[in-house]
């Protein structure tokens, strides 16, 4: 059999930007074992796969549809910039016609809008804690070295840990850390980490006009950095909120490839995460 694959950068707007994503939309559910190897087999951060809630729905009739997110190793609970790259494909490769899409997830019902030449994801917000730096010595030594760090805060439901570097910190300072993935694993063994966020203040009044920047890393889920990771932004949305005052952000993550995101903190204890997308390839693969 053969399952259609379409690789989509998210949150840019330019081919080899932002953060690659594989979807698969299934005709057919596949067993566990099978969407894992896939997802070993493309090698990004993750690979998702679209499945028909009824089976009488096609991808262009459909609104609801169940979704999943594998990274090489392991299945996740919430992925950003796959549920992005999977609303594209559903509207502009699948030409659905509904105005929303809701997917069915581990995190529960997540919906999808088009505005214009961006998608709007609904994402549930992830509010973070604040820490004992000290009780973080070791990873934060890993990430940042000696670098001033401001707050150091962990969200419990997502395993992310979020530290804000010193405002007196030129964005230089973050973008030039290497970050090495096995001294991260090393680091921290507890179980409560399985991401780590580094964040510093923008400046939103500057030409480029970003509030805050963040870089991502998951070696604990197989991915050393992710290039933008919308999942990070339900913490990071949430934080910057409360520090900046603001319901309305444009965030930068500064990875290599590097993607902008456009948040709006809703009322109701959830954030509009919106981007664009750009498909870059699109075949079959083989079972």
């Amino acid at each position: 059999m053969e399952v259609d694959v379409i690789t989509v950068d998210a949150f840019t707007n330019l081919p080899f930007k932002g953060n690659p994503a594989a979807v698969c939309p299934l005709v057919r559910e596949l067993n566990d074992d099978l969407y894992q190897r896939i997802a070993a087999e493309m090698n990004l951060s993750e690979t998702a796969f679209i499945i028909r809630t009824n089976p009488s729905d096609n991808f262009t009739t459909g609104s609801r549809f169940r979704l999943r997110w594998f990274t090489p190793t392991n299945e996740v609970n919430l992925c950003g910039h796959a549920t992005l790259a999977s609303a594209a494909v559903l509207f502009q490769h699948k030409k659905n016609v509904n105005p929303t899409l809701v997917f069915e997830t581990k995190s529960g019902d997540l919906s999808v809008v088009q505005s214009g030449e961006r998608i709007v994801m609904n994402f549930p917000l992830s509010p973070p804690i604040r820490q004992d730096p000290n009780e973080f010595k070791d990873i934060i030594k890993a990430a940042v070295g000696n670098h001033p760090v401001q707050d150091v805060y962990l969200s419990p439901s997502t395993k992310k840990l979020m530290i804000r570097l010193a405002d007196s910190c030129e964005r230089s300072v973050l973008t030039s850390f290497k970050v090495d993935p096995n001294a991260l694993l090393s680091s921290e063994k507890s179980g409560k980490v399985e991401g780590l966020i580094i964040t510093m203040i923008g400046a939103p009044d500057s030409k480029l006009g970003y509030d805050f920047y963040s870089r991502y890393f998951a070696p604990w889920n197989g991915i050393p950095e992710d290039p933008v990771t919308g999942s990070a932004h339900t913490v990071l949305a949430c934080y910057w909120h409360d520090k900046l005052r603001k319901k309305k952000m444009l965030a930068y993550q500064c990875s290599s490839r590097g993607g902008e995101l456009e948040l709006e903190v809703r009322d109701d204890g959830r954030v509009n995460i919106a981007g664009h997308t750009v498909t870059v390839l699109q075949g079959k693969i083989t079972l």
